[in-house]
C-alpha cells in the first residue's frame, strides 16, 4: 500500500486547470519553437537562464532578441554570473539597447567568496504572458551543434500555454527584483483555457524545497511507475529510502542516467557509488549511451515534473531550480514514449553485470565516494556554506 505524506506543505503557487503542455525532445527541435516565439513576440520577452556561452546557439538567440527589441519589444534578460562567465564583450554589446535590460544573478565578489555556491540554476522564457519554455538547456552550441549533430546533448523541453504561464512571469519578477532596479513593465493579458493541469514548484531559498517535498511525497504515494533521467544523481539519504521503499513494495523503479559520454567522469562514479544498494532492492538503472544525457525529468504514474532541477543534493542545496509539474493523462503518454526510446538506446545495469565490474572501476567510485565526504565536511566545518538567506543581503539594495 502507498504510504501517505506525514506532513502537508503549503505551496507557493497552487494547482491550476487551463494549461496545455507539449514536450519537446532536443535543441533541434526545441530552438527552433522558442526562435519562433520570439520573432512573434508583441510586447515583451523575460528569460532566465544558467548556461550561456559563445556560439552560434547564443549567437541565434542573442540576435533574435535584439531584433524584438528593434521592433519596440520590451526584453529582460536575467544571467547566472557563473554560468555565462564565459561571454565576452562582443556577445554582451550585442544586448546593448535601450530595450534590452540585461542583469547578472549572484556576480562575483572576492570579499564575499562565501556565496559563490548559490546560482541560478534556472532555464526560463516567457513571452508575452502567453507561452513559457521550461526544462535543462542552456545557450551553448552541445544542445544544437550543426557540425556534430550527432553529439548533441540529450535534453527536453516544455512548451506552456494557459494559467501556468502566469505563475512563471510572477517567479521571474521576483528574482529579477532582487537583483536590480529596473522595473519589469508587464501589459496584463488573459490566458486561453485548455484542459491540462499542472502548477510550479521551486527549490532553494530559505523555505523554498518545494520540488523534493512534492517528488517525496509522489515517491511514497506511488502505485504502479516510477521513472527518473537526472544528469548527476547523488541524492540525499531520504531521497534514496522512498525510492528503495517504492522498489520494494513493487513499484516499477527505474532511473535513466548518462553513460560513458558525460561532461564530468566523476558525477558517473558519484553516481555509481549508490548503485549496488539500489540494484539489490530492486531498483533497475539504465545508462544512456548515444550522447550525454543531460535531461531532468520525473514520472510517477500520471505526475510529471520536469524543468531544471536535477536528482542531487548539491542542486538542491545551492542552486535555485524551478520545475513545471503536470497531471495529464495526454501528456504523460508522450514522455512514456520518450522515456521508452531512451531506455532502448541504454545499457540495464544488472546486479550481475555490476558485480563483473573491473577493479579500476571500483578504486575510482571509493575514491570518488570519500572525496565529495570529505568536500561536504569541509564546507560545514569551515563555514563556507552560508544560510540561503545571505545570499538576499546581496541583492539590488548592496
Amino acid at each position: 500500500m502507498p504510504q501517505k505524506p506525514s506532513r502537508k506543505y503549503k505551496y507557493r503557487f497552487p494547482w491550476r486547470s487551463g494549461n496545455q503542455f507539449e514536450l519537446l525532445v532536443d535543441g533541434p527541435q526545441f530552438f527552433s519553437v522558442m526562435l519562433n516565439d520570439i520573432q512573434q513576440a508583441r510586447h515583451y520577452i523575460l528569460l532566465e537562464m544558467y548556461l550561456v556561452s559563445p556560439g552560434e546557439v547564443c549567437q541565434r538567440f542573442f540576435n533574435a532578441l535584439l531584433d524584438a527589441a528593434n521592433r519596440d519589444i520590451k526584453v529582460y534578460v536575467l544571467l547566472d554570473a557563473f554560468g555565462s562567465r564565459s561571454l565576452d564583450q562582443e556577445s554582451k554589446n550585442k544586448l546593448s539597447h535601450e530595450n534590452i535590460h540585461l542583469v547578472f544573478y549572484n556576480p562575483f565578489q572576492p570579499y564575499k567568496h562565501k556565496l559563490r555556491l548559490f546560482r541560478d540554476h534556472r532555464k526560463l522564457l516567457v513571452i508575452d504572458g502567453n507561452s513559457a519554455y521550461v526544462g535543462g538547456a542552456g545557450f551553448i552550441d552541445q544542445f544544437d551543434s550543426r557540425h556534430e549533430p550527432r553529439l548533441n546533448w540529450r535534453e527536453n523541453m516544455v512548451k506552456i500555454k494557459g494559467e501556468n504561464v502566469l505563475q512563471w512571469q510572477a517567479l521571474f519578477k521576483d528574482n529579477w527584483q532582487r537583483w536590480s532596479d529596473i522595473p519589469v513593465t508587464l501589459i496584463e493579458t488573459e490566458c486561453d483555457l485548455y484542459s491540462q493541469k499542472g502548477r510550479v514548484s521551486m527549490t532553494s531559498g530559505p523555505d523554498f524545497l518545494e520540488i523534493k517535498r512534492s517528488f517525496i511525497n509522489h515517491v511514497n504515494n506511488a502505485q504502479h511507475r516510477l521513472w527518473m533521467s537526472t544528469a548527476y544523481f547523488a541524492p540525499s539519504r531520504k531521497l534514496r529510502r522512498a525510492l528503495r521503499r517504492a522498489a520494494l513494495r513493487g513499484i516499477d523503479v527505474r532511473l535513466l542516467i548518462p553513460g560513458p559520454i558525460t561532461d564530468h567522469p566523476m558525477a558517473r562514479y558519484i553516481a555509481q557509488h549508490y548503485y549496488s544498494r539500489m540494484l539489490l532492492d530492486g531498483i533497475r538503472i539504465f545508462e544512456y549511451q548515444p550522447r550525454f544525457m543531460h535531461a531532468k525529468l520525473v514520472l510517477c504514474d500520471n505526475w510529471t515534473s520536469i524543468g531544471s532541477c536535477n536528482i542531487d543534493r548539491w542542486n538542491l542545496r545551492w542552486n535555485l531550480d524551478a520545475n513545471q509539474e503536470i497531471d495529464d493523462t495526454a501528456f504523460t503518454d508522450s514522455v512514456i514514449a520518450m522515456f521508452e526510446n531512451d531506455f532502448g538506446q541504454s545499457t540495464e545495469i544488472t546486479l550481475e553485470k555490476w558485480r563483473r565490474r573491473s577493479l579500476l572501476n571500483k578504486i575510482k567510485i571509493i575514491f570518488w565516494a570519500y572525496m565529495i565526504r570529505f568536500a561536504d565536511t569541509l564546507l560545514t566545518r569551515f563555514k563556507i556554506i552560508r544560510h540561503w538567506k545571505d545570499i538576499r543581503k546581496q541583492d539590488k539594495r548592496k
